[in-house]
């Protein structure tokens, strides 16, 4: 693809609202699909929050919550073929999904490694914060312990939301715009990742009101897990409106090359 078309039209908190109502009406559209493939996630933070509760570590659950934000963009691209499929028009299935990972380009899958890492490093450097600053305290389940005027707490808190803001910044930038298209075979990974960046960078207001509605969604979606259901779907498919808003084009992608 030529240069010109990787260049990022410019964005309005207009489209931010037009790609929440296309999500939703996708999300509607595709009902039983979608909350299928969100239950697959949703079952998976349930494990590892019951986990980290059943070890008296709840503060722990928003770092893990705000830690999907890491790897999401590369687990959504089951929601972005799915969208595709439905512009043909056809009626997606759950197969088609989890069939997206099989077609992923292999740049992809590095894009994936790169997101993983990042991930690692949130979780690794959030276990060390809590040692240093709950370490040794043992928290229940509930919510009450966000409401304690302790400074220990607090302290976590609030480092943990800078370091974590940081990666989900970097991770959002160089993902947000470069996974659908490397997905859709539009660019090369490092092309991909240059345009993202542009296209934040370029729409900085905008894309960091996008970025702080779609975190907050789902990192409160995952702490309260069957919200998940009805919001992952949302929120996916809007981010997939939104991107062919930032790159727009007239032909559908044929390429099907790595």
């Amino acid at each position: 693809m030529n240069h010109a078309a990787l260049s990022p039209t410019r964005l309005t908190f207009g489209d931010i609202a037009a790609s929440l109502r296309e999500g939703a009406a996708l999300a509607r559209a595709t009902r039983g699909v979608s909350m299928a493939y969100a239950a697959v996630f949703s079952a998976v933070g349930l494990i590892l929050i019951a986990s980290i509760l059943a070890l008296g570590l709840s503060p722990l659950v928003l770092p893990f919550a705000g830690g999907f934000m890491l790897i999401g963009p590369i687990l959504l691209t089951g929601y972005f073929e799915m969208a595709r499929i439905t512009e043909y028009p056809a009626a997606p299935k759950l197969a088609d999904a989890f069939a997206a990972f099989a077609r992923a380009p292999r740049s992809l899958w590095l894009l994936a490694l790169v997101c993983a890492f990042l991930f690692l490093i949130w979780i690794t450097d959030a276990g060390v914060l809590y040692s240093f600053t709950l370490g040794g305290t043992a928290m229940d389940y509930g919510l009450d312990w966000l409401d304690t005027q302790r400074d220990d707490l607090l302290s976590f808190l609030l480092w943990g939301s800078l370091m974590g803001s940081l990666l989900a910044y970097m991770i959002f930038t160089i993902s947000a715009f470069s996974v659908p298209l490397v997905y859709e075979r539009r660019a090369t990974l490092v092309q991909a990742v240059s345009a993202s960046a542009h296209a934040v960078i370029g729409n900085f207001l905008v894309c960091l009101v996008w970025g702080v509605v779609l975190g907050s969604v789902i990192v409160f979606s995952v702490i309260v897990l069957p919200m998940l259901l009805l919001t992952l779907p949302v929120m996916s498919y809007a981010s997939f409106a939104l991107y062919r808003r930032a790159f727009p084009y007239d032909e559908k992608p044929t390429a099907d090359a790595d």
